[in-house]
């Protein structure tokens, strides 16, 4: 073998040794747009700071999925509600209060899971009843307890997640004495807002960030009774993730408080009405976020 070769064989295990020192990072995601994008978001981020290999598992499928797959070591990091956590993980309910469903899903995912939730990123996507303009208008409907008491009831659409999770359908049943008019129709989440403006259903179960609400002449029915927990939108990462990647927490960490609920519904919106690219649409917004803030490569 000539020196030539000796040392292209030198400098390709350097390259190898090198690449294999930086733990590469898993991102997961559910498998709504906002998730998609959340994830998105993550992944580019830790490469643009950390230039670590990340890989991407987004579009997993609904809470447990990703939830197991974050226990199961499939992904070392997701985005997460605070109230879904709460209710459906940690099957707690009874508390409306921010700051202590925040603390408690911390507390609980730290201890029994060893799973860390980072600050907010910002912005909280809670359910939206959501019916027509018109209806609220000539129905005279602006909550949850108006609906309740319209003797000319209401015929749902939701998501299969929202009809099956305690804090969905049952929640919503239990806490208000809605007239249905019909069994619920279960529907993919892209699917609801056709649904209702073509009027196959006459409420439907939306996310407070959904693009198409700024957009359609729909009214979201007031939450009056507070039945719907808290919904801040977190990163959950894997403690031992955190452990092997050192600066994995700061760079994560950079990214709390800095998306808004107008931000992600202004991306929500994009991808599902404008159809631009989920990588497209994450790359703009880390790109203007960073001229007002430290998120530039070092």
């Amino acid at each position: 073998m000539d020196r030539k070769t000796i040392l292209g064989c030198l400098s390709a295990f350097l390259l190898v040794a090198a690449c294999s020192s930086k733990h590469r990072v898993i991102v997961g995601s559910k498998n709504f747009t906002e998730q998609v994008i959340l994830g998105e978001i993550i992944a580019q981020h830790l490469e643009n700071r950390l230039h670590l290999p990340v890989v991407r598992k987004l579009n997993l499928g609904g809470t447990l999925l990703a939830h197991q797959a974050l226990l199961a070591r499939d992904i070392d990091i997701y985005p997460e509600y605070t109230g879904t956590a709460f209710t459906n993980i940690l099957k707690r309910t009874g508390v409306t209060d921010p700051v202590v469903v925040l603390d408690r899903v911390r507390t609980e995912y730290a201890t029994g899971m060893q799973v860390d939730w980072l600050d907010p990123l910002g912005f909280s996507s809670t359910f939206a009843m959501t019916i027509r303009g018109d209806d609220a208008r000539s129905r005279h409907l602006e909550t949850l307890s108006d609906a309740a008491a319209d003797p000319a009831g209401f015929t749902l659409g939701a998501g299969y997640e929202f009809l099956t999770r305690p804090d969905g359908y049952p929640l919503l049943t239990n806490t208000y004495p809605i007239k249905w008019n019909a069994a619920p129709k279960s529907m993919d989440l892209g699917l609801v807002y056709t649904a209702l403006t073509q009027k196959q259903v006459s409420m439907v179960a939306a996310n407070s960030t959904d693009g198409l609400l700024n957009k359609l002449d729909v009214k979201v029915l007031k939450d009056d009774k507070q039945a719907f927990p808290p919904y801040q939108a977190c990163i959950l990462v894997r403690s031992d993730a955190l452990a092997a990647n050192p600066d994995l927490r700061k760079t994560l960490s950079e990214l709390s408080g800095k998306i808004s609920d107008n931000a992600m519904r202004a991306m929500n919106y994009a991808v599902d009405v404008e159809h631009k690219q989920v990588r497209e649409v994450a790359r703009d917004f880390l790109e203007k976020v960073a001229q007002v803030s430290d998120l530039r490569e070092p």
